[in-house]
């Protein structure tokens, strides 16, 4: 957790080795499953369908697990009927969706998910979020970007909160995310804006 510009998202794409580390290691165990950017990995002029088998296949899936998991993609995404339309032509609620499902259902023993989940209709981000919690429940691990406090702290058992790519607080969830609002709207964010003004002046 952090604000824009805090490190968050580099942190994930060192975690999905999109990006490397200059120095120290990162260990991970079993197959990873993310939602990083909105989009990310999809063909534009291909459709749904077909970048089903493409995103699964990133994960690990071949083509026989993927048929297999299919319908239960296409189930929860609830945008059957235009799933053999070119994903160019979709929404970025569609895509969220799509991505979204894909990623749940390719067994995966971590699921990281940044800020995407933002996008789309209440009624949806609520079935993301309570499906994010059965996952945990049966063992998988969440590694979860926000800057919600209480999105953090209701799915999270622990919280690190970044600041300037470093880390200011790490603990159990209630007792940073609460440190964090704090911060953010009480005396932390007055100092800051008067840090700010003053170097206006």
């Amino acid at each position: 957790m952090g604000r824009n510009g805090s490190g968050k998202s580099t942190i994930l794409k060192l975690l999905t080795r999109i990006i490397r580390p200059d120095s120290g290691t990162i260990e991970t165990q079993g197959r990873i499953s993310c939602l990083i950017e909105l989009g990310a990995g999809f063909h534009p002029d291909m459709s749904g369908r077909e970048n089903i088998y493409i995103n699964a296949s990133i994960f690990g899936l071949d083509k026989k697990e993927t048929d297999e998991r299919m319908q239960d993609i296409l189930d929860f995404s609830e945008i059957e009927e235009h799933i053999d339309e070119r994903v160019r032509d979709y929404s970025s609620g569609m895509y969220m969706r799509l991505a979204f499902s894909i990623a749940i259902n390719v067994s995966a023993n971590i699921l990281i998910v940044d800020e995407i989940l933002s996008v789309g209709d209440i009624a949806y981000q609520k079935k993301c979020m309570d499906k994010i919690r059965e996952l945990k429940e049966s063992g998988v691990t969440i590694v979860l970007v926000t800057q919600n406090p209480e999105q953090a702290a209701g799915i999270c058992d622990r919280t690190i909160w970044l600041d300037n790519g470093r880390i200011k607080m790490m603990g159990p969830s209630k007792e940073v995310c609460d440190a964090y609002s704090d911060f953010m709207l009480g005396s932390g964010r007055q100092r800051s804006l008067q840090s700010f003004f003053a170097r206006s002046l």
